[in-house]
């Protein structure tokens, strides 16, 4: 199963959208999230991404989720230094991550589950 790496900021909004993704019924996804800096502070942390990549790592590939303009320059610097299949959606946090999540539980390959973490950008709420 593809497994999806949450890159946020705040450590506790990285953490509330992979329990969003339990708690809506899609426990079997390998959501991890890596948010906040490695002493507790807002920001993001390479060392924290990267371990959080190998989590979610089930050898299909992860997609990568990040919420603003640094976690994703972090999140390109470690997959610069990964071996693992990875790839970066441009997709919303956590619209994408729910999506995502459910393209993986359902066997989507990596690409697959990129682009309906992408598709999520179109979806209206009003």
């Amino acid at each position: 199963m593809v497994g999806i790496v949450l890159v946020s900021h705040s450590a506790a909004l990285a953490r509330g959208v992979a329990d969003l993704i339990s708690e809506i019924g899609l426990t079997a996804a390998r959501a991890v999230p890596a948010g906040g800096t490695d002493d507790g502070r807002l920001g993001t942390s390479a060392d924290k991404v990267a371990t959080a990549l190998i989590a979610a790592d089930t050898g299909d590939g992860v997609v990568i989720l990040a919420d603003l303009g640094s976690a994703v320059v972090t999140s390109r610097l470690v997959v610069e230094d990964s071996d693992a299949e990875v790839q970066i959606a441009d997709a919303p946090f956590v619209e994408g991550a729910v999506a995502a999540a459910g393209a993986a539980v359902t066997g989507a390959d990596l690409a697959a589950t990129v682009a309906a973490a992408e598709q999520a950008r179109t979806i209206r709420k009003l």
